[in-house]
């Protein structure tokens, strides 16, 4: 048996350890793999990991793979019906305290620009040069008695709701599956169309689907209150980004926090790198070395029980 991993650096640039991987069988391990190199690293290789490199159907139609573990929540890499014979294992839940300590980070940013005044500070001398005890350039917002919407009330979702509602903010929430014991603990769900009108701050944690592709676009927006925040880590494409720069830059959007956007790299055009109270990150919410250690491990141990015939968190 043979392993090959096909771009293991995002996961581990080298602070973690592959060995519990190495020790199930020879293993090769590439940082990065383009798409022309696919087939011919795979070579005759049993067992394929890949976090974003993909696996399509001529690909597995020229190799032998018997098994694929996506380094990852999200397995749209894989063809899912070219592989219909071989078990896609990935990894349901691994950093979910991560992405909703991040999304909150994001919320934050954007109510006191800790980034901007420290720069100011240290780099520009605005408050050696205003006179006063205190300097600010933007507006600072206070979130106890606002109100917070999530879309998407699942694992990450919920560490979210839990934070915030420590912050003292009233948690709504629109899913599709209505979990009676999180109402049971004050959260409240509501329509999407009363979440959008009820909420200061909305937050995305669901998976895209066609359905809700685009669902922070102009039409939604105009429901939304005057000066809302909009947060998204979890996937680019729920935001239509031209409509949300728009808004920003008129001001109906107070601001934006955005650790996903459609294109990853973000493409040199996005319209959201020009527009005003935007935070972008790089899609670093899930990359903590805790919760990158818990999905390594994750990975192995899914390996592991196939090997001994028990195939867990298959996704085909």
């Amino acid at each position: 048996m043979k392993i090959v991993v096909l771009d293991g650096f995002t996961l581990n640039p080298g602070d973690l350890s592959w060995k519990e991987l190495t020790n199930i069988a020879p293993t090769t391990i590439y940082d990065k793999t383009e798409d022309v190199d696919i087939v011919s690293r795979i070579g005759d290789a049993d067992i394929v990991f890949t976090n974003k490199t993909p696996i399509t159907k001529e690909t597995i139609e020229k190799t032998n793979i018997k098994w694929i573990g996506v380094l990852a929540t999200g397995y749209n890499v894989v063809d899912i019906d070219a592989a219909s014979e071989i078990p896609v294992c990935n990894v349901p839940t691994y950093g979910n305290d991560a992405v909703g300590q991040f999304a909150i980070a994001l919320l934050l940013e954007l109510c006191h620009h800790i980034g901007h005044h420290n720069y100011r500070v240290r780099h520009e001398n605005a408050w050696q040069k205003c006179g006063n005890f205190c300097f600010w350039d933007y507006p600072l917002i206070e979130l106890a008695g606002k109100t917070i919407g999530i879309i998407g009330l699942g694992r990450n979702g919920q560490v979210t709701a839990k934070v915030a509602k420590a912050l003292g903010m009233n948690v709504i929430a629109y899913d599709k599956f209505v979990n009676m014991e999180l109402e049971k603990e004050g959260y409240k769900y509501v329509s999407e169309d009363e979440l959008f009108k009820q909420a200061d701050v909305i937050s995305l944690h669901c998976p895209l689907f066609p359905e809700n592709t685009g669902i922070i676009c102009k039409e939604n927006i105009a429901k939304m209150k005057d000066g809302v925040m909009i947060i998204n880590t979890a996937r680019g494409r729920l935001v239509n980004e031209q409509d949300l720069a728009e808004a920003l830059n008129n001001g109906k959007v107070a601001g934006a926090g955005l650790d996903v956007v459609s294109t990853e790299p973000i493409a040199d055009d996005n319209p959201l790198l020009t527009a005003q109270n935007c935070i972008l990150t790089p899609h670093i919410a899930w990359a903590p070395k805790e919760s990158r250690g818990r999905l390594l491990d994750i990975a192995v141990n899914n390996l592991k029980e196939f090997l001994k015939g028990n195939i867990i968190n298959r996704v085909n």
